[in-house]
């Protein structure tokens, strides 16, 4: 029986640029791409923003877990939503299969970045600003983080370079393998 390849799973906020840079990384990897966002989508049939509206913001959080749940991550990419981090039966299942990494922007930058805040499909209770939805997530960002990666001011190229970077020196053999063909 063969290995199964180690994936790597991103999480951070929204507008992190988690779905975007999956992409990429994953054809960088040869790694199959999953964005848990999208999935939960497709499942439900609906936005996320309308999971919210009728169910509220707890609502999309279970959904989100159940998904990721049912997301094999050995051998792909995952780009999780950003409340992923709400599970821990979640956050560990991913962990058990992928190299969970943290995709940290800085506040101003997401700010620059989520001009739609109010109607993204943000899982956050109704009355919370974006300050404080941040304050809340970095902590258990980095709680769960194997990797955290600082995006300040890197490009996509910098950015996908860097997190190669970083799970090869972790010691992670698909980053390594790509790297050297």
């Amino acid at each position: 029986m063969t290995e199964q390849r180690r994936g790597v799973t991103l999480i951070g906020m929204p507008g992190a640029g988690k779905s975007t840079v999956g992409v990429l990384l994953s054809k960088r990897l040869a790694l199959d791409f999953v964005d848990s966002d999208l999935a939960i989508q497709v499942r439900e049939g609906r936005t996320l923003q309308q999971i919210i509206d009728a169910g509220g913001h707890l609502r999309l959080r279970e959904i989100e877990a159940d998904v990721l749940l049912g997301i094999d991550p050995h051998g792909r990419v995952v780009a999780t939503g950003g409340s992923a981090i709400y599970s821990d039966a979640a956050m560990r299942h991913l962990g058990a299969g992928s190299t969970i990494v943290y995709l940290d922007v800085p506040l101003a930058e997401l700010r620059r970045r989520i001009t739609d805040y109010d109607t993204r499909g943000i899982a956050r209770r109704p009355e919370q600003s974006f300050e404080e939805l941040f304050a809340e997530r970095t902590r258990l960002y980095r709680r769960y983080a194997a990797l955290r990666i600082d995006c300040a001011g890197l490009g996509q190229e910098q950015l996908l370079d860097r997190i190669v970077a970083a799970l090869i020196s972790r010691g992670d053999s698909a980053a390594a393998r790509t790297a050297s063909s």
